[in-house]
């Protein structure tokens, strides 16, 4: 599983050395190049209707430019997403135009060398009855192209505007996305579609995040990350809504681990980072690098459990009880080890208790879990010891 920034939460492109400095200061190694950054949402909803003063080359040579340093320094580019229409846009006339766009993102994710190309479905002007058509003529075409250059499609979920408020649009619905998808890649021969699940439009039509991963299954390529007001677009930092319209991240967490997602996590804070002072986001960036990392573990979490043959155990508090309640029966742990004294020779839900050095015995294939939120802490008292396989558990997001 990879877990990548979209170009969209950071500034500086135009200056792309120094850009890609600090992302790899942060530690960030992916990237997620948005193409919105080269044709905005409220460019295309003028586009050819009105006049307007935007130098579409030096906007392409800054997007050119950060991809050859983000290249040159070996930055991971995972994903490219393809500009977009304004949900609640009211042009009718943009099918030609998407396609066009579709083709050039296509030929930009080919130079970038990435696997994913996220391209928003047809819906402007398209009655609901013509959509699937419409549609499948649209991503037959830009496939041809794709599969020339070993690239998968991503259809992303949308939302429409109606009566004032956002409902559910196209690629919204579970079953009938599988359907579309599955077909698109039967008729290829070879999987050269996807999905991605974008959590603000899923927030806004009041979806199960969580089950529609699970339903998606293996079609899930990839989740972009980022929090929405309950009746507004947004790009926020995920975990910072008001509790009444909080995306639910636990849900989501919890359906992707369900599914073993290995594709792409994807965060997007644009509108987070656009709302603060230039001289705040030094201090945002990282944040933003550690809500996503933070993220990816917690759904790697049984990922990193499971593929052990042997575990033991390392606390033997509350979150040794939840984990032995949660997946003590699915991977039961040979014993747990505390560095608490009193506790050695006891036993702790149904584990016995050993102190720290009945580690230096295990079989090499045995992984220590640590049960403690002084993660780092433990590790470093693991490493010392020359235990190499090491993994973490948390109680904060478990299923239900």
């Amino acid at each position: 599983m990879q877990v990548s920034l979209s170009t969209n939460s950071f500034k500086g492109l135009g200056e792309p050395k120094k850009c890609v400095d600090g992302l790899l200061s942060m530690g960030v190694k992916g990237i997620m190049l948005d193409l919105g950054r080269l044709y905005s949402p409220a460019f295309m909803e003028i586009y050819g209707i009105k006049q307007k003063e935007f130098d579409i080359e030096k906007a392409r040579n800054v997007t050119v430019g950060f991809l050859e340093e983000c290249i040159k320094r070996s930055m991971t580019l995972d994903v490219v997403r393809a500009p977009r229409l304004k949900w609640d846009t009211k042009r009718t006339d943009t099918s030609l135009f998407m396609l066009q766009i579709g083709k050039e993102s296509i030929e930009i994710c080919k130079k970038a060398h990435a696997k994913y190309i996220v391209i928003q479905p047809l819906f402007a002007g398209i009655t609901n009855r013509d959509i699937r058509q419409e549609n499948n003529r649209y991503y037959k075409e830009l496939g041809k192209t794709a599969k020339e250059n070993n690239i998968c499609i991503l259809l992303e979920n949308q939302c429409e505007y109606k009566r004032e408020r956002f409902v559910r649009g196209v690629c919204s619905h579970p079953s009938e996305t599988i359907e579309w998808i599955d077909t698109l890649n039967n008729d290829f021969g070879e999987e050269i579609f996807g999905f991605c699940l974008d959590t603000c439009a899923g927030m806004l039509g009041r979806q199960d995040l969580g089950e529609m991963a699970v339903e998606l299954g293996s079609r899930l390529k990839a989740v972009l990350l980022r929090e929405s007001g309950w009746n507004h677009e947004m790009s926020g930092l995920p975990f910072m809504g008001n509790k009444e319209e909080c995306t639910d991240w636990s849900g989501l967490i919890c359906g992707l681990r369900r599914i073993d997602f290995d594709g792409v996590l994807i965060l997007d804070a644009g509108s987070a980072m656009r709302n603060l002072s230039h001289l705040l986001r030094p201090y945002f960036y990282p944040l933003m690098s550690s809500v996503a990392n933070y993220i990816g573990w917690q759904v790697g979490m049984e990922k990193g459990i499971k593929r052990h043959p042997q575990r033991v155990l390392f606390g033997a508090g509350r979150m040794c009880e939840k984990y032995m309640e949660y997946y003590g029966w699915q991977y039961p742990p040979l014993f747990a080890c505390d560095n608490n004294p009193r506790l050695w020779g006891k036993r702790r839900y149904g584990l016995e208790v050993k102190p720290p050095e009945a580690l230096k015995g295990l079989p090499r294939e045995c992984a220590v879990i640590i049960c403690n939120t002084f993660y780092e802490e433990i590790a470093g008292q693991l490493r010392e010891m020359g235990i190499e396989n090491i993994e973490t558990f948390s109680d904060e997001y478990l299923f239900k």
